[in-house]
């Protein structure tokens, strides 16, 4: 199945990045983290879309959503399927750091474990599997550098 998906990179005050704790359904033990966001409705824009996942996934609903940071596609295997997935990375700033999860959809109910706010550092330090796989560096550019001038092509992914 291929999507369009819309994802956030949000940060708080404190330039503190959200990521979510997913795992796979059918075997708990696969898990990595990943940023707010996911697949556009038909009739969305994908600015729409990043705004209505994050506050779906988050219970954020004031993001101040800033421009398209980068784009990737990814191939993976999910809940018994395989997906094909053009993503979309917007900036998102939030003053808001609580969290509340209660509007998230069944699947999500099902495969995430726990949303938290990472550092860079912490971030950079994880062994964890994070997607996208550059994410920290990525970050780390990002709050260095501010925002790219166009949007950066990561490539494509086999997560």
């Amino acid at each position: 199945m291929r999507r369009r998906a819309a994802r956030v990179v949000l940060l708080d005050p404190a330039d503190r990045i959200l990521l979510l704790h997913g795992f796979e359904p059918a075997d708990p033990t696969a898990t990595w983290w990943f940023t707010p966001g996911g697949g556009v409705e038909e009739d969305e824009s994908l600015e729409e879309a990043a705004r209505r996942e994050v506050a779906e996934e988050t219970g954020i609903t004031s993001v101040r959503l800033g421009q398209l940071l980068w784009e990737r596609t990814c191939s993976f295997d999910f809940d018994g399927r395989a997906w094909d997935q053009d993503e979309w990375y917007y900036l998102g700033r939030t003053d808001v750091t609580e969290l509340d999860p209660s509007g998230q959809t069944a699947l999500e109910r099902r495969s995430v474990a726990e949303l938290r706010w990472w550092t860079c550092e912490e971030l950079l330090r994880s062994r964890e599997t994070v997607y996208p796989s550059r994410l920290a560096g990525l970050l780390r550019t990002l709050l260095d550098e501010g925002p790219p001038l166009s949007p950066i092509l990561l490539g494509t992914e086999r997560d």
